[in-house]
């Protein structure tokens, strides 16, 4: 069998998922990987055989997607010429994760295809949603369609939606609590960040910056640019994770039974959704900057855990997917 496993490489959780995905893949066929976009930190170990532009969204630095940052950078004319050109009827599963390029090639091209993504979550009703007309939605609904979707979450909130896909590597990590806080804000500058963390007295903070190319120390804080490994032995040792609204950050901190505060990018639809689900678990969430002082200062004083259950259900995950779509 030939399987095309296709991944959106804005932001590292996609990435990140797909490394624990792509061992059980490749027990059931020869496997093809493809990727478009550009802004994970987090690399494939395997070899990649389409390595696309697609049309990834371009972090800002105030707490938000540059939308003139990320239309500039769209090649509309090679993104229909990527659609076209990309042999899809060659494979017999194709897999996609949130990627627009292989999910618009299936579409148009009448071919098949199964979404496994967290993104996909956001088809039921179930899923906790912000309320009112939004049009990430309907951006979210349209950017990588497929017929059959297998989903993730942090709750199991319909049958088709699973628990994380949490990493061998976090899974596998020895943890312990050294004091300090580490940070992942990727939409928001060192230097917003520098400034809500110097108020705090006695206080140690890791920050991991997609901003800055060499590390250094200011205030109570030390700034590093984005690296997996260092990330993930700041994570394991660190009392509390700042981060995004994102999905996997999260996920992998309350797995490894560290406090969460979670701050979603704004006007972004699906973090905006992420952080509500967190907040229905328990997570403390910054909605507005006016807020981000004092919530921080109550969350850095707070020592409460959120327990999760995030079981290792990949390899059936992907068996059951292989059985019913391949």
């Amino acid at each position: 069998m030939k399987i095309l496993y296709s991944i959106q490489g804005t932001g590292n959780g996609h990435v990140s998922r797909a490394r624990e995905i792509i061992p059980h893949l490749q027990n059931y066929g020869e496997l093809d990987l493809l990727i478009s976009g550009t802004a994970a930190e987090v690399g494939l170990e395997d070899e990649v055989k389409f390595r696309l532009n697609g049309f990834g969204f371009v972090f800002g630095k105030d707490g938000g997607v540059d939308l003139r940052e990320t239309w500039r950078r769209f090649d509309f004319v090679q993104f229909l010429k990527d659609i076209k050109n990309l042999p899809v009827k060659d494979y017999d599963l194709i897999i996609n994760d949130f990627e627009p390029v292989a999910a618009w090639s299936c579409k148009i091209k009448g071919k098949e295809s199964v979404a496994m993504s967290h993104q996909a979550a956001y088809l039921s009703p179930k899923t906790p949603q912000i309320k009112g007309f939004h049009w990430g939605k309907i951006i979210m609904d349209s950017y990588a369609p497929a017929k059959n979707h297998i989903a993730f979450h942090f709750q199991k909130y319909d049958d088709f939606i699973n628990t994380p896909v949490i990493r061998s590597e976090i899974r596998n990590l020895e943890t312990s609590n050294l004091g300090h806080y580490t940070v992942y804000l990727p939409a928001y500058s060192d230097e917003f960040i520098l400034d809500r963390v110097k108020n705090i007295p006695n206080s140690k903070w890791e920050v991991f910056s997609k901003h800055s190319r060499e590390p250094y120390e200011k205030f109570n804080a030390e700034i590093f640019p984005v690296n997996n490994e260092k990330f993930q032995n700041s994570l394991a040792n660190c009392a509390g994770l700042l981060t995004g609204g994102g999905f996997e950050g999260p996920a992998e901190a309350l797995f490894l039974k560290k406090k969460v505060l979670a701050v979603p990018m704004k006007n972004q639809y699906e973090q905006q959704c992420n952080a509500l689900a967190l907040e229905k678990l328990g997570v403390p969430v910054i909605w507005k900057e006016s807020e981000f002082d004092e919530k921080l200062k109550s969350w850095v004083e707070n020592e409460e855990i959120i327990a999760v259950n995030f079981p290792d259900e990949t390899a059936e995950i992907v068996r059951k997917m292989v059985k019913n779509y391949g």
